[in-house]
């Protein structure tokens, strides 16, 4: 999908566009908040114009994925974003109030009222944490279509029940709250879990540039060799 944003395709390259930002648009916007202090609506603004900006053709040329990953230089464009429009001492609106994209602003801000910041964890690596939780939930949202498809939604939904709820069940339990045997339970959770691991696997694919940078990235996510 990187490489698809220096696509001459004008198709292509919103496609690119539209992954890409559905993977950083909430770490984007909680690092406006926390590290730049802006408010929810600022950050809404600053949020819709730093990716209208990378809309622009020519935003990703600058991006070497032999000196960084790209969720690096994601955020050090970011920041130097956030800090040019300090320094300009304006609020840049979304277009001249145009919404350049429809994104879940209030969800995202209930999520970082959830947050708490661990001790000598730094607000950039903050920033990580929340794109590795953004390509989790897409990984999560794709399972679900994926299990859907294929009439496995008893799949999903014991997965989703265990892995993905706080409350901690045994299989015994799930066996019975959902009128199955126990050996099913387990079958179905090694298969959803293996699906989830290739669908996230195939996330990183669509937001790397190259295969080493693929490879470090899974390991930082999944700590896995791949």
């Amino acid at each position: 999908m990187i490489v698809a944003t220096r696509s001459a395709d004008p198709v292509e390259r919103r496609q690119a566009f539209e992954i890409l930002v559905s993977a950083y648009w909430k770490p984007v916007y909680k690092h406006l908040r926390m590290k730049w202090n802006q408010t929810d609506e600022d950050a809404q603004d600053l949020t819709q114009a730093f990716f209208g900006r990378t809309m622009e053709n020519a935003f990703f040329q600058g991006y070497d994925p032999a000196k960084s990953s790209f969720r690096t230089y994601l955020r050090l464009c970011l920041d130097g974003f956030a800090s040019n429009e300090r320094k300009a001492a304006r609020r840049l609106k979304r277009g001249g109030g145009a919404q350049i994209l429809s994104l879940d602003f209030e969800s995202a801000e209930g999520e970082l009222r959830q947050i708490e910041i661990a001790d000598g964890v730094s607000v950039e690596e903050r920033f990580h944490q929340e794109w590795v939780r953004s390509v989790f939930a897409l990984a999560v949202e794709r399972l679900r279509a994926f299990c859907d498809e294929r009439g496995k939604t008893s799949h999903y939904r014991l997965f989703a029940r265990y892995d993905l709820e706080e409350e901690r069940v045994t299989y015994a339990q799930l066996a019975q709250e959902f009128t199955l045997p126990a050996t099913d339970v387990t079958n179905y959770l090694a298969w959803a879990r293996r699906e989830f691991r290739r669908i996230v696997l195939e996330v990183l694919r669509e937001l790397t540039a190259t295969e080493r940078e693929f490879r470090e990235e899974a390991r930082y996510v999944l700590g896995v060799q791949k």
